[in-house]
């Protein structure tokens, strides 16, 4: 059986930005017996920064968990531009959804650094689905989640100013989230900000700034420090 990644158990923070959503991170953790089931069948898959996991159109031929590292979730519109649609990192597991429906990858997924994957063969997630009942619940959750998240992304894009939505995903890529007050230090640059918002990164680093004058942030080569959770948690509130 293989041993079970230090990290697994962790849900990744791969979450909507709008305030009003019920979904937290940890709704997305698999159940711990479930995770057990799906690793006595992974086997294990390396892969260098930059090297593609699957690309949009291939076929569905696996399941996959992050065990250490992290990927990127994209998509290329026709004039060569890549819009940011996630940063998964380690504990979250993906690709359900192309293998229940039976159709092809709809996005690229390439390696953000060296990055050590768990992978589950269609046959075996299919027959696991099909064998145990805690399975298939765990995936339909999983995937009706997703569902929710996608919801509140829309429901951002069109009623949430840039400050709220950003406030909420720099919230969402707090790996700890345990609401420390200070110290988290979140690896995500500017750029993969405004891919995530579909702002310029002018207009993020132009409001992180504001926030680094009030205290509630540090902004670092490539990554945010979390100076004070709870006025950020102020900055993500609605208006109303």
């Amino acid at each position: 059986m293989p041993r079970t990644p230090d990290r697994l158990d962790r849900c990744a923070p791969w979450m909507p930005s709008s305030a009003s959503t019920p979904v937290h991170p940890n709704d997305m953790r698999l159940a711990d017996a479930v995770q057990r089931r799906l690793l006595e069948v992974a086997h294990r898959r390396t892969l260098g920064r930059g090297e593609a996991l699957f690309l949009k159109g291939s076929s569905p031929d696996a399941l996959f968990g992050v065990v250490r590292g992290s990927l990127r979730v994209s998509v290329v519109a026709s004039g060569g531009r890549e819009a940011l649609i996630a940063l998964l990192e380690p504990g979250h597991w993906f690709g359900e959804v192309s293998l229940l429906v039976g159709r092809e990858r709809v996005y690229d997924t390439c390696a953000a650094e060296a990055t050590e994957m768990a992978v589950i063969a269609a046959a075996d997630f299919h027959r696991l689905v099909a064998e145990f009942p805690d399975v298939h619940m765990a995936f339909t959750r999983l995937v009706c989640l997703r569902l929710r998240q996608a919801l509140a992304w829309i429901d951002d894009v069109i009623l949430m100013p840039l400050p709220v939505r950003l406030a909420n995903r720099l919230l969402a890529l707090d790996a700890q989230g345990q609401g420390a007050d200070s110290g988290a230090l979140l690896g995500v640059s500017q750029e993969n900000l405004s891919f995530m918002l579909g702002v310029s990164r002018q207009s993020v680093n132009r409001q992180l700034k504001l926030w680094e004058e009030d205290g509630t942030l540090r902004v670092r080569y490539r990554g945010i420090e979390l100076l004070n959770r709870a006025q950020l948690e102020q900055h993500a509130a609605a208006p109303g």
